[in-house]
């Protein structure tokens, strides 16, 4: 299905919340990685989200005020806010859950699309930009930190191929 044009890389963004209860909004760029006319693709192997404090040896823990709940989605379109998980466009989703007494549990889908170790495991993306959404219940401090590190290679797709996850893409967005 893919050729390898490229071993694995990864690419990082951060989203900083500053307000409880407000949708967060960041990109990733893609235009260097995807090419129509070359059929060329992104593959994401996998997504890593990192939940920090204000500053980087601050924890997440010591900015959430009270009991609170941190959530940040990846999507391949722009949908203006978080999606159902039987959205399309979601690539891959993640939480931190704060509760007073001190405890943090935290939890991350097991996407994108299957979490094998095949070559051709993985979520292709033919969308020029990725979007980050985050938006977190609770916050005391001077702000929370989302890291989303995405692990992935470019690949070079048949025709048929290409044509599908193009048509899947735009068909998602309706």
């Amino acid at each position: 299905m893919a050729t390898k044009k490229t071993s694995m890389f990864t690419l990082t963004e951060r989203v900083t919340l500053n307000v409880a209860s407000l949708d967060t909004f960041a990109t990733i760029d893609l235009g260097s990685y995807v090419d129509v006319g070359d059929r060329q693709a992104l593959q994401i192997h996998s997504v890593d989200f990192i939940f920090q404090g204000d500053t980087p040896n601050n924890s997440a823990a010591s900015n959430m005020g009270g009991a609170g709940l941190a959530q940040v989605q990846l999507t391949d379109l722009n949908r203006g806010g978080l999606v159902f998980s039987n959205d399309r466009a979601l690539v891959a989703s993640g939480a931190l859950n704060y509760e007073p007494a001190g405890y943090l549990t935290n939890a991350t889908d097991l996407y994108p699309d299957n979490f094998g170790k095949g070559s051709d495991d993985g979520r292709y993306v033919v969308n020029d930009q990725l979007y980050i959404t985050a938006r977190t219940s609770s916050l005391a401090g001077a702000g929370l930190n989302i890291t989303v590190r995405v692990n992935a290679s470019i690949v070079s797709l048949g025709a048929k191929d290409f044509m599908a996850i193009a048509i899947q893409s735009t068909a998602a967005d309706n």
